[in-house]
């Protein structure tokens, strides 16, 4: 997370989470069975080009900084989500200068997963296709819940309450560029799948 202090604003930037990577072993709330995750490549960018996605601060509702229709940018490249905001809250900026600010993390509403198992005690599920709800700036009260990139509550301790199941998943180490890129070619069928589902 790279932190710019400006006279009457911050300027916030960095990854929000990394793409076909595993994250840390999480327990499914519904079946007990632990597994980790990853988000498919193009997944961020298929929500993002679909949805208008708020700002939040520790994923609370009543603390909206913003969204991508006014201060927040996303894309997706090769390492993952991208994020830059531009945020005057007061409460921010003044966390920012105390060096309170953790990092990022996400909420979301799953659409498509596939999974493997990759032991008896262990499946891998792979996040195919997503609603992109909110992207949210993490301060010290929150605790990072795994590394990577993953159900239910990813800043410790706090449940979020929606209609429908949010998931929140977080990566609050920072990306670093890869010496040589990724292998994505076992995304590649599957994406290219999902696309033409969609047109059809």
């Amino acid at each position: 997370m790279r932190i710019e202090l400006r006279s009457d604003s911050v300027v916030i930037e960095g990854y929000v989470n990394a793409v076909a990577r595993d994250s840390r072993p999480m327990r499914d709330r519904k079946t007990g069975k632990r597994f980790v995750e990853q988000i498919v490549p193009g997944v961020f960018e298929r929500a993002i080009r679909h949805n208008e996605v708020q700002l939040l601060l520790n994923h609370d509702k009543t603390r909206n900084l913003g969204s991508t229709s006014t201060n927040l940018e996303l894309y997706e490249d090769s390492i993952g989500l991208h994020a830059r905001a531009e945020v005057t809250d007061p409460e921010v900026i003044d966390k920012a200068r105390k060096k309170k600010l953790r990092g990022w993390s996400f909420g979301f509403r799953e659409r498509d997963t596939s999974k493997e198992d990759i032991h008896d005690a262990l499946e891998r599920r792979f996040v195919e296709d997503m609603d992109l709800v909110e992207v949210s700036i993490i301060d010290e009260r929150k605790q990072p819940c795994y590394e990577g990139t993953s159900v239910e509550v990813r800043a410790e301790g706090e449940t979020v309450l929606t209609p429908e199941p949010l998931e929140v998943r977080a990566d609050y180490v920072e990306a670093e560029k890869l010496k040589k890129p990724a292998d994505l070619s076992r995304y590649q069928n599957r994406i290219k799948e999902l696309e033409k589902e969609k047109t059809e």
